[in-house]
């Protein structure tokens, strides 16, 4: 009886390989493999290290994991507590990615929109963002 207790214990997957036409690419050439869109309503052409962008998608590649082992345990007809107890765990997994996301884009996006003088619109999407985001 395998239990996930935290994401950083879930199954690792192969990396998936997304047909050409799922993929998209940015007008600075990145290739966004996602194969959703993704817009700001601002052109400052989010420019976050490499290193902070691994880390997060590493980050969801756990969580993925992790979710792919919790519909493992539902298709086992595992206890509801178990299954209940790794949904919380993906669910403070989920709310530790927003976080680091708020804290990045914090410092890196609304420094530089400070220092452009277009501060004001970036606080005003920040806004906009965290009402969606936030319960209530």
């Amino acid at each position: 009886m395998t239990q996930f207790a935290s994401p950083s214990e879930s199954p690792t997957r192969p990396k998936e390989t997304l047909p050409q036409s799922a993929k998209k690419t940015s007008a600075k050439g990145a290739v966004d493999h996602s194969g959703h869109s993704h817009s700001h309503s601002h052109d400052h052409g989010h420019s976050h290290s490499e290193e902070s962008r691994r880390k997060l998608i590493n980050r969801l590649s756990r969580i993925e994991g992790h979710v792919r082992g919790v519909k493992t345990m539902i298709t086992e007809d595992r206890a509801c507590p178990e299954v209940l107890i790794q949904l919380a765990a993906i669910r403070g997994a989920i709310d530790r990615v927003s976080r680091a996301i708020l804290d990045d884009h914090m410092s890196e996006c609304l420094t530089r929109a400070a220092h452009e003088g277009n501060i004001e619109a970036e606080i005003d999407e920040l806004k906009q963002a965290l009402d969606r985001f936030l319960p209530g």
